[in-house]
C-alpha cells in the first residue's frame, strides 16, 4: 500500500504571493516543511502538486533540488491536480497537506495516516481538521485513492473543485465515513499556517527561538515555547478562523 504525501503549492497566493518560497530559518519555507515531512515514518513518497503557470517554475526547481517528484495541473481545479498527481505517482493512500505549513509535525502526520490504514475496513478519510485540537498549520488529511476518485466524481461546484476535500468534510459528509484525529489538549487557538505577513512573523520567530532550521522539534515543544511568549500568539490571533485546508495555496 503506497502512501504518498501530495503537497499543493503555488506562487500566486492571493493574500501573500510567493509565500511558499519566502525565507524561514535560512531556507525557503517549503524546503523547511519538506525537512519536517521527511521525518514521517508512514510515508513512501513526497511529491509537489503545482500549476502549469510559468510563475510556478521555482517550485519545480525546488522539487528537483530536493529530489522529489512533481505534478503540474490546473491552478483553480485543485481536485483534478490531486487526482493527476495520485495517478502519476501510483498512490494507494493520498495524504494532503498544503505548502504554507512550515511547522507541520511528522508524528501528527503519521498518526493521521496510521489511523486511516488501521481502520481501512471501516472508513474513507481521516484528518485532524474535522474537530480542531491541534494548532492550525499541522493540518493533515489522508484518504484512500478510491475515496479521492469518489470525491472527484461528485464534486461539481467551483468551491468543491478548488478545496479538494470539502465534499467529504462537509458538503456530503453523509456519503463518507470520516475519522477525526484529536489531541488530548486543545491548542487550536495557535495559528502556525502562513497566509499573511503576521503569520510569517510568528513562524520566523518560532524558528529563530528554537533553532528549528536545524532541529525538527515536536509540536508540543513548540507549543510550550509559544505559551511562554504570548506576544507571538497575539501577532496573528485575529486570523484564527482561516482554514488552511480550504486554501488553494
Amino acid at each position: 500500500m503506497k502512501r504518498v504525501i501530495i503537497i499543493q503549492a503555488r506562487m500566486t497566493s492571493t493574500r501573500l504571493p510567493g509565500k511558499v518560497m519566502m525565507n524561514v530559518g535560512g531556507k525557503p519555507m517549503l524546503a523547511q516543511q519538506l525537512q519536517r515531512l521527511r521525518q514521517c515514518q508512514c510515508v513512501d513518497e513526497i511529491v509537489i502538486a503545482t500549476t502549469r503557470n510559468t510563475s510556478d517554475e521555482p517550485l519545480v526547481e525546488l522539487a528537483r533540488k530536493e529530489g522529489l517528484g512533481w505534478f503540474r495541473g490546473s491552478e483553480d481545479d485543485v481536485l483534478s491536480r490531486y487526482v493527476g498527481a495520485a495517478r502519476q505517482f501510483q498512490a494507494d493512500v493520498v495524504v494532503r497537506v498544503t505548502a504554507d505549513c512550515p511547522l507541520i509535525d511528522p508524528l501528527v502526520t503519521d498518526r493521521v495516516i496510521e489511523d486511516l490504514v488501521d481502520h481501512r475496513s471501516e472508513c474513507d478519510y481521516a484528518s485532524n481538521v474535522l474537530k480542531r485540537t491541534y494548532p492550525r498549520g499541522l493540518d493533515t488529511e489522508a484518504m484512500f485513492l478510491d475515496t479521492l476518485f469518489r470525491i472527484d466524481r461528485l464534486a461539481q461546484s467551483k468551491v468543491s473543485r478548488e478545496h479538494v476535500t470539502i465534499m467529504a468534510r462537509s458538503e456530503r459528509r453523509d456519503l463518507f465515513v470520516c475519522r477525526s484525529i484529536e489531541d488530548d489538549q486543545n491548542n487550536a487557538d495557535l495559528r502556525w499556517v502562513v497566509d499573511t505577513m503576521p503569520d510569517l512573523e510568528v513562524v520566523r520567530a518560532l524558528y529563530d527561538g528554537l533553532d528549528l532550521g536545524v532541529n525538527v522539534e515536536s509540536f508540543s515543544k513548540i507549543v510550550a515555547y509559544a505559551r511562554k511568549h504570548p506576544e507571538l500568539v497575539r501577532l496573528n490571533s485575529g486570523m484564527e478562523t482561516w482554514d488552511p485546508m480550504a486554501s488553494a495555496v
